[in-house]
């Protein structure tokens, strides 16, 4: 068993054990509400540059398993849990986290009170911090987090973006391929004809692959620095904006190819960051939150139909609603803070949200959303 520490800029430190890679991980120490589906949020590229503490007090009593990914491997730069489990009680696990963490060249830390931690956080706000397996260097480890570079003003897309165009399929190396349909949502119906869909990887779940797709697309990924030309050379039906890793002030690529796509009139959908890159570029702020949003369990009010949505979150910044023109309507606000989860453009036929309407992990709520995008694109075709 090997001693671990976890140190945060503002000087604190936690004593704990190793799980996983032994060695250095550094980044922005955040928190995920989330009872279950550690291995979705491992794998999702928006952590990227993160340390990710889990609140849930035991985490990987059912395993991992082939089909979960949200992309080829894990993206965090470490994780942080109370407790782990030794074992994977689960008969579609392939192997225990234990494992996986380990094979993944991923350092963990467990043993910790992420109830104290998730507190401070919670009252100052996240912090840089660093996890390792030197325990001895605890002064040492203090004064390196105070020297990681913040997030504002990161570009992390770049790190996290497919390197080449592709066109997605279902069955593209995600593993057990017989179990493929077995725990998926059903449609309440799927487009009239195969539509095509381009779409910005800023680091982009697979979920949301999977989503359109089974609602009828056929969705062409770009690389997130593609000049918007590219996207119009295939004459898509629709185009997609993805969620992503990072500060969204800092894309300023990605919103001018946001806007020139806007002005093609072509219906578009963003979801986390691709909600932030469409609203700067319709003229809105962006700005950090204290602590974030990463969890399944956040409340959102459907403006135009009162009704209540639980979704699943992750982002820590958020578009400021007074920096929105006239022509751009506010559709969907979070219940705990009161900030922007949803847009939609009042002459364009663009709109967005904040949230994960795929989720994986978290509640169906928001699947809708995938239909109203697939009607905008029919009554335009």
């Amino acid at each position: 068993m090997t001693k671990a520490i976890l140190a945060l800029e503002n000087g604190t430190c936690y004593e704990g054990v190793s799980l996983g890679k032994q060695g250095k991980a550094s980044g922005e120490v955040v928190f995920n509400t989330s009872m279950t589906g550690y291995q979705e949020v491992l794998t999702d590229p928006s952590y990227s540059g993160q340390i990710v503490a889990m609140t849930c007090p035991q985490i990987g009593n059912y395993g991992v398993t082939d089909n979960d990914h949200e992309s080829r491997g894990p993206q965090v730069a470490g994780f942080i849990m109370r407790a782990a489990s030794p074992i994977a009680s689960n008969w579609r696990a392939s192997d225990t986290l234990h494992n996986y963490l380990e094979e993944h060249d991923i350092v963990a830390i467990t043993d910790i009170d992420t109830r104290s931690l998730t507190r401070l956080l919670r009252s100052s706000g996240v912090m840089r911090g660093i996890v390792t397996t030197d325990a001895s260097r605890m002064e040492q480890a203090i004064e390196e987090a105070k020297t990681i570079a913040p997030m504002e003003g990161l570009d992390l897309v770049q790190h996290v973006t497919c390197p080449d165009p592709f066109i997605w399929r279902d069955d593209m190396d995600l593993g057990n391929s017989s179990e493929v349909g077995d725990f998926t949502l059903i449609n309440e119906r799927s487009s009239k004809q195969r539509l095509r869909i381009a779409a910005y990887d800023f680091g982009m779940k697979w979920n949301i692959l999977r989503r359109l797709t089974a609602y009828g697309c056929d969705v062409h990924v770009f690389p997130a620095t593609s000049p918007a030309s590219d996207l119009l050379a295939i004459a898509p039906h629709g185009i997609f904006l993805s969620n992503g890793p990072g500060d969204p002030a800092s894309l300023d690529y990605a919103v001018a190819n946001a806007r020139e796509l806007i002005a093609s009139d072509v219906p578009m959908f963003g979801i986390c960051l691709g909600h932030q890159v469409l609203g700067l570029a319709l003229g809105g702020k962006t700005y950090k939150l204290k602590f974030g949003h990463r969890g399944a369990n956040h409340p959102v009010k459907n403006l135009a139909t009162d009704r209540i949505e639980i979704t699943s979150q992750n982002h820590g910044f958020a578009i400021d609603s007074d920096s929105l023109s006239s022509d751009v309507e506010v559709t969907h606000v979070n219940l705990y803070d009161g900030t922007v989860e949803g847009f939609r453009h009042t002459t364009r036929p663009v709109f967005a949200v904040q949230y994960h309407p795929e989720a994986s992990p978290g509640p169906h709520d928001a699947d809708y959303l995938f239909q109203d995008f697939i009607d905008a694109i029919e009554s335009r075709c």
